[in-house]
């Protein structure tokens, strides 16, 4: 009887989990076989993105600044509630070697993108602004070169050293990705 209940319990708290993150508007995409492990984290990812120019863009490029690598798509609603702590941490951070590189998932790609990352303002700090960090173009393929992605939004600090610091699933807390950005700087 009483492994009755706890199957019963297991499956409905799957079950809410489930159902909670397709109504997140974020999808769940399995890492792939032998990801995500700590050696795989702290190792430099060898990746060149597209930007909205169809320049190639490195992340070797970038070493010498500290990165916040941001998965996200434009109807991800938690990426969405996340752009002004970006924009703000731009512009309070990017004078003093700071960058955040945002990596559009939509599968429609430039298309959709590019539109929205000019057009659309968010509130920060009472202004309306547009994103103002580079927006890059993602795949499948590169999020495996970090691990995988479980959904989005998921950020990686990089050092300036072009190593992983650190990995965040879910959208960002602002005083912990403010601190953790400090303490690379």
């Amino acid at each position: 009887m009483y492994k009755d209940k706890v199957a019963k319990a297991l499956f409905f708290a799957v079950l809410t989990l489930m159902v909670a993150t397709v109504f997140s508007g974020c999808t769940i995409k399995t890492p792939s076989a032998g990801s995500g492990n700590a050696a795989a984290l702290s190792a430099e990812p060898n990746v060149t993105f597209d930007d909205l120019q169809g320049n190639r863009v490195t992340l070797a490029s970038m070493k010498g600044k500290v990165v916040l690598v941001n998965f996200w798509a434009t109807w991800c609603e938690p990426c969405r509630g996340e752009i002004p702590i970006l924009i703000g941490m731009q512009t309070q951070y990017g004078p003093k070697g700071f960058t955040t590189l945002g990596v559009a998932m939509d599968e429609e790609g430039k298309k959709v993108v590019d539109p929205y990352v000019h057009t659309t303002q968010f509130n920060v700090g009472g202004q309306p602004m547009t994103m103002n960090y580079p927006i890059v173009l993602g795949s499948d393929d590169i999020a495996t070169q970090f691990g995988g992605l479980l959904g989005m939004p998921t950020s990686y600090l990089i050092s300036r050293d072009g190593k992983i610091a650190k990995k965040y699933v879910g959208a960002l807390n602002e005083a912990q990705i403010k601190k953790d950005v400090e303490t690379q700087l």
